[in-house]
């Protein structure tokens, strides 16, 4: 079930009124608590909730600014900020952290995926195999730590993550040092040792669990376990793309009273954020995350070293250098919810998408000069034919493709022509325009 989806049609009902009451503000909160309880979201946490609402929406005084429906959609966002957990500040400067878990959490994984978060943000970091229990473990967190260009420490053969641990302090120099613990099928007395063992050698400034969000409010219970065994720092909710019960799991997980630290939206190292409830419910609701965008957009900059040459036109190759990012942001679906347009039919984002993987198809089938300068493709019938046989494109869609791209062109050089319209879109880029909706407490939800 698609959380965000139901929450937004049962929104809908109440801001396509012309006018609410008491009743409307009822039959809403019966709809919100379908939904929840659907996505496994605690049910006295459910009801908590509903009483919230329905007690601040007849009986709290209202901004002037808002209408009765504005008011209930904004205790409605508030709520449910509050159900979610807190926002989380992780620690950019040197630390030590242990990873714990149960088998098929996402562990190893996530311990790359941490890498690769302190990584862009300038920090050295080394990874550390101390699951000493799961068969290939070492062997896969090496090479994911290859992947993500982080140091790699490991005893192989050595069945003791104590001395692993202590083996890999010795050497290690990096900022960031990230321990991957054994995980077992269930909490029990063995792993609680093997925890302390590991936590007393590492003495950890940061302890996070990793959890599945397809485990529902069950991650609460999880949650109060292991910070028996070693003080959690957060909770790190793993196939937050894929679960309807990502709710459950993250609501269950705040009234342990543990905080969620990061979550993880896909399988790619950079599908990994520090947890906000405010932009997770807004993205749940349709709200536009642009200050989340633009923190991506500019991380992937500085990935590729993307460089804009103003006074350089367009050409394939340069376009072709933008795909590539844009397909850095993560899937087409993501982007789009950050914009606030989380339900555009997956029909249309499946075809947008495979579209851009039959452009990057046919400038790979394309010559350097042809890459260069896009004119002499024009008209040019064997050119095109040349490029629909080697890109497995038809001739129809290579026309198509360069059409669109013409079109591109002239968009650029009006861009380049009108200062004041560039000043503006530079200074949102910057993340200086006005009027871009924030997150705050007193914000307007809808129009």
């Amino acid at each position: 079930m698609d959380l965000g989806k139901k929450l937004r049609e049962a929104l809908a009902k109440l801001t396509g009124k012309p006018y609410v009451d008491a009743d409307d503000v009822k039959a809403l909160i019966k709809d919100l608590q379908r939904v929840l309880i659907a996505s496994d979201v605690n049910v006295k946490l459910v009801l908590q909730l509903s009483k919230k609402i329905e007690e601040r929406s007849l009986k709290s005084e209202k901004m002037e600014a808002l209408s009765l429906r504005e008011h209930v959609t904004k205790i409605v966002y508030e709520e449910l900020v509050t159900l979610m957990g807190g926002s989380y500040s992780p620690k950019l400067e040197r630390h030590k952290i242990l990873i714990c878990g149960l088998y098929g959490s996402g562990k190893t994984t996530t311990c790359s995926k941490l890498a690769h978060f302190y990584k862009t943000r300038g920090l050295s970091v080394g990874l550390v195999a101390a699951d000493t229990d799961r068969p290939a473990a070492k062997e896969q967190l090496e090479q994911l730590a290859k992947t993500v260009g982080a140091a790699f420490y490991t005893i192989q053969g050595e069945k003791s993550a104590k001395k692993i641990v202590e083996n890999a302090l010795t050497k290690a120099k990096e900022e960031i040092i990230i321990v991957d613990s054994a995980g077992r099928n269930a909490f029990d007395g063995e792993l609680v040792e093997e925890l302390r063992g590991i936590a007393n050698v590492l003495k950890p400034e940061e302890n996070y669990l990793v959890i599945s969000a397809d485990i529902g409010q069950i991650a609460g219970k999880q949650a109060t376990e292991f910070s028996s065994a070693v003080p959690l720092s957060g909770v790190i909710v793993t196939k937050m793309d894929g679960s309807g019960k990502g709710g459950g799991a993250l609501s269950a997980v705040a009234a342990s009273g543990t905080k969620i630290a990061f979550v993880g939206l896909g399988e790619k190292p950079a599908d990994f954020e520090v947890y906000n409830s405010e932009k997770f419910v807004g993205r749940l609701l349709g709200v536009p995350d642009i200050a989340g965008l633009m923190e991506k957009i500019k991380e992937i900059s500085k990935e590729t070293d993307l460089k804009v040459n103003e006074s350089d036109e367009l050409t394939i190759e340069a376009f072709y250098e933008q795909l590539k990012a844009a397909k850095k942001l993560g899937p087409l679906g993501n982007v789009l919810s950050m914009l606030g347009a989380a339900d555009v039919p997956k029909e249309m984002v499946q075809q947008s998408e495979e579209k851009l993987k039959k452009f990057e198809c046919m400038i790979n089938s394309m010559t350097k000069q042809e890459k260069k300068e896009a004119s002499i493709l024009k008209n040019n019938q064997s050119r095109i034919t040349r490029i629909a046989r080697g890109s497995g494109c038809t001739e129809k869609e290579v026309k198509e493709f360069l059409e669109q791209f013409e079109k591109m062109e002239k968009m650029m050089g009006m861009f380049k022509k009108n200062r004041g319209f560039r000043k503006k879109m530079e200074k949102m880029m910057k993340g200086g325009a006005g009027g871009l909706p924030g997150m705050s407490g007193d914000m307007k939800l809808v129009g």
